[in-house]
């Protein structure tokens, strides 16, 4: 009877050791089993990460080759450049004058050519000085209500007059003012300047002319305007004033 009581608990202690030893097993098993997909997930990861670089590398190109693309446009601005201007948006401010048709590009971008005083007209005079007001008027820009479009400069009557720049004469012009009363001169013109200059007697009226070298002399005013400050009269060609460059 004993015996087989010490049979019955040998046979239940193996028992109860090979279930000990197959959980074990089963245990380690799925340790093993999870640790593929684990590394899998690990690669999958690395996988994504490398193919976000990927993805990363082919737009840092092509942004390159957009800023490569843009840097290529070439300007011609040769035209303002070779006057000693520079081309800008025509909302700055251009402390001269603005050029057209000299820049290219859109048709905003102008020519900012900087203050530079042309030579002195009149001879025996060390500046170009403006007529102040008489009993006639005075010799400023827009001044009689904005009617005046030109600059009077003082110069006495039959003073030589020279050429304030470099450039080539263009023809006879001529000018009435409110009374009737006709100014005659000649047109004087390069690639930077247009002006007109009346109440004088030009030697000729065509050609190509030096700065400084003599264009003609003032004509009298004074039989026609008693009390006047004897002057010449100043126009550029598009209207502006041309006191920035007198």
């Amino acid at each position: 009877m004993l015996l087989g009581f010490h049979l019955a608990g040998t046979t239940l202690l193996l028992c109860y050791v090979l279930l000990s030893c197959a959980s074990e097993h089963d245990k380690r098993k799925g340790v093993i089993i999870q640790s593929p997909s684990k590394n899998a997930d690990g690669a999958i990861s690395v996988m994504r990460n490398d193919a976000k670089a990927d993805d990363g590398r082919p737009r840092a190109v092509a942004r390159r080759r957009k800023v490569k693309k843009a840097g290529s446009r070439r300007t011609n601005d040769t035209g303002c450049t070779r006057l000693g201007g520079i081309c800008q948006p025509n909302r700055f401010v251009c402390q001269g004058r603005y050029l057209t048709d000299k820049c290219s590009g859109p048709k905003t971008r102008l020519c900012c050519m900087p203050v530079g005083a042309w030579s002195v007209l009149c001879a025996g005079h060390y500046n170009n000085r403006v007529r102040s007001c008489d009993m006639h008027g005075c010799g400023t820009f827009n001044s009689r209500g904005g009617l005046n479009r030109t600059v009077d400069l003082v110069c006495a009557d039959y003073a030589a007059i020279s050429a304030p720049f470099s450039g080539s004469l263009a023809g006879p012009v001529s000018q009435k003012d409110a009374a009737g009363f006709q100014y005659d001169g000649v047109k004087l013109v390069n690639d930077e300047h247009c002006v007109k200059i009346f109440n004088i007697r030009p030697f000729r009226y065509t050609g190509m002319v030096a700065l400084g070298e003599p264009l003609g002399y003032v004509l009298p005013l004074q039989e026609h305007f008693a009390g006047i400050t004897s002057h010449l009269k100043l126009q550029m060609c598009d209207g502006t004033d041309p006191s920035p460059f007198i």
